[in-house]
């Protein structure tokens, strides 16, 4: 039987295990991503477990998300990542060079590679044929170590694309007909692959975007291959040594397949606040709104910003809407530049926001009380956007710039129409304005630098080993799809305590009820419940690390989301699901619940005992029985630092 393209990377990357669905496997990774938010986390763990050097062909560490200096915090940590590539064999790249992402795909990524990042959109690169995976900064920071990534086996959802992309239809209208199919949680446990005849009408920007947003559903990763598409993508960044065929066999079976054809295909959006609730944009058209964010690591390439400069050639913004923009990289700011496409949208009355992540995670551009704020980023969970009211629609550029014109949501093939404007074409340069100027390489001399440690900088907190036996209240208890900006929110104001995790930790679940930190110390010890889902979003390890400082012990749901339940795992926080979900039911906030946890075992049953009513409730983990000892140990640092441990300098 023939391989697909994610078969025959993991097939060559295969340290443990072997390709059997669900079971648990080892890869061997090429390259890692770390950004600002969380990689200092990931380089205080790394300097933890005493590795002088990182042991991957490349590791690059990026500051693209926290660009706002209002105090000393941010730039200290910027400081700090600096120091520590320096020393540690990293590359830097500096505030101002661009989004991890996006960069990235211009400068790094290579067919048939691996690569794990400390952020769930990490799949990004592998719109050029490689199988990035989005992980906990603990994950990545172990594969620095040149430890594998352990992962079950993930099965193969197939999308096979025919036919070609119609005017003012874009690739963001492709991942949102992915997510139509799939919601949220359609890709938990999977990796989405491209194939069919209309891959090749897509250019590695479009791939970018579909791959980058396929985290939304759940998914592992998402693949394209690497084709004649890809050769020109990487000899226009002068990389075409980098370039290998790599494609699906003729034989290649997937588990489930989704057939698109994009010729049928109309502009979409997905409403707060989640990207899984897709619809036509004509179910919404006329809708007012009150702001339009262009860019993020989703859609801030060439071809977009060339795209948004088309549409808006001659216009106006409306003047109800505030309009930003966000270029996805330095290179792509200067290609904006040069071929007009920047003037256009400034003289259009587009406000020119920082080469960064910034508006998408809250990070400033917030939108008004109760305001609409259509975005062109993957993302509009509640509060994302800076607070609670902000309502934020995902829509492509296409269907952001038209919008941003008229002031309520517009199909762009219809304001094209009425404006009399050409569809736009994007024609690949042939040679990219190529400038590394501002990546900094690892020291020659590493013994000579000095790691300079701001004040913000916390040790990390002590993880002890679990009890034999776990006594706590429910904390709390929630529902489906809570995800990662509900267990520790993003923002301006908690995204510079990042590298303290006492001070981040008075933050955890501050949307949902902000009491839960003072209370959680109080109790010290605890419980948290929740429905189908839970940890959807960020790989943020906070979300983790953060609830196990406060206390909390176990988390009893109904599903896990793949990312966060790792991160649990990498801290000590027992993960279990229901037997019968109806339990569900039976818990309230409040509750006292005991568990026996000395002989925790994978694929037995754990009966945890709810002592204020009187009943036994039946338990299972998603665990092996590694994780489970990874767990009974406080966490994966305490488990694998001594056999890591080797002279440093």
């Amino acid at each position: 039987m023939g391989r697909t393209v994610a078969e025959k990377i993991i097939r060559t990357h295969l340290v443990e295990g072997e390709m059997r669905r669900g079971e648990r496997i080892a890869l061997r990774m090429d390259q890692t991503l770390t950004q600002d938010a969380t990689g200092t986390l990931a380089y205080l763990e790394f300097e933890a477990m005493g590795v002088a050097r990182v042991r991957t062909e490349r590791s690059v560490s990026y500051v693209d998300h926290n660009m706002i200096q209002g105090d000393y915090r941010n730039p200290d940590d910027h400081r700090y990542l600096q120091d520590v590539a320096a020393r540690h064999g990293s590359i830097f790249s500096p505030p101002g060079n661009g989004i991890c992402h996006q960069l990235h795909v211009e400068r790094f990524a290579e067919p048939g590679k691996t690569l794990i990042g400390s952020d769930s959109h990490t799949p990004t690169s592998s719109a050029v044929g490689m199988l990035a995976i989005g992980a906990g900064g603990l994950d990545v920071a172990l594969a620095m170590a040149g430890e594998p990534f352990c992962l079950p086996m993930p099965a193969l959802l197939g999308v096979r694309l025919v036919g070609t992309l119609q005017p003012f239809v874009s690739a963001k209208d492709v991942i949102l007909e992915v997510l139509r199919h799939t919601d949220v949680n359609g890709g938990v446990g999977k990796i989405i692959e491209y194939f069919g005849p209309g891959v090749k009408n897509l250019s590695v920007p479009d791939r970018a975007t579909i791959t980058n947003m396929g985290a939304e559903t759940g998914a592992t990763s998402s693949v394209f291959p690497s084709d004649e598409v890809t050769r020109r993508w990487l000899r226009s960044q002068g990389r075409e040594s980098s370039w290998v065929e790599l494609s699906a066999d003729d034989d290649a079976r997937y588990d489930e397949i989704i057939d698109i054809d994009l010729s049928e295909l109309e502009p979409m959006v997905a409403q707060p606040f989640q990207p899984g609730k897709v619809v036509r944009v004509s179910a919404l058209e006329g809708m007012a709104i009150d702001q339009v964010m262009f860019g993020s690591c989703t859609n801030s390439s060439l071809r977009d910003l060339l795209s948004i400069g088309h549409l808006l050639d001659g216009q106006k913004i409306a003047s109800s809407v505030d309009a930003g923009i966000s270029p996805g990289s330095r290179q792509v700011l200067l290609e904006a530049t040069e071929r007009g496409a920047l003037s256009k949208m400034i003289r259009a009355g587009v406000r020119l926001l920082e080469v960064s992540c910034g508006a998408c995670i809250g990070m400033g551009f917030a939108p008004p009380t109760e305001g609409v704020s259509l975005r062109t980023i993957n993302r509009n969970f509640l509060g994302r956007c800076g607070h609670k009211t902000g309502k934020v629609y995902l829509v492509s550029p296409e269907v952001a710039a038209a919008s941003a014109v008229t002031g309520v949501l517009t199909d762009p093939r219809a304001f094209a129409r009425d404006r009399g404007l050409e569809p736009f074409r994007f024609s690949m340069p042939e040679t990219f304005l190529i400038d590394d100027g501002l990546f900094e390489a690892p020291s020659p001399e590493p013994e000579t630098i000095v790691i300079r440690r701001g004040p913000n900088i916390a040790p990390l907190p002590e993880m002890k080993a679990m009890e034999a036996t776990v006594r706590g209240e429910v904390l709390l208890k929630v529902g489906d799809d809570i995800t990662t900006d509900h267990i520790m929110p993003a923002g301006a104001k908690i995204l510079p305590l990042r590298s303290n995790i006492p001070a981040i930790a008075e933050h955890v679940f501050e949307v949902v009820d902000a009491s839960f930190p003072a209370r959680a110390k109080e109790a010290g010890s605890g419980f948290v419940v929740g429905g189908a889902n839970y940890g959807q979003g960020s790989s943020r390890e906070h979300a983790a690390i953060a609830p196990r400082y406060l206390g909390v012990r176990a988390v009893i749901v109904k599903s896990f989301a793949r990312i966060h339940l790792a991160n649990l795992v990498n801290f000590g926080i027992l993960p279990l699901t229901f037997v019968d979900e109806s339990d569900y039911d039976g818990i309230d906030q409040g509750d006292h619940l005991s568990l026996e946890t000395e002989h925790l075992l994978a694929g037995g049953a754990f009966i945890i005992r709810n002592e204020t009513k009187d009943r036994p409730i039946a338990c299972k983990t998603p665990l092996g029985q590694e994780d489970l000892d990874v767990v009974k140990a406080g966490g994966k640092l305490n488990y694998v630092k001594e056999r890591l441990a080797v002279p440093s300098f």
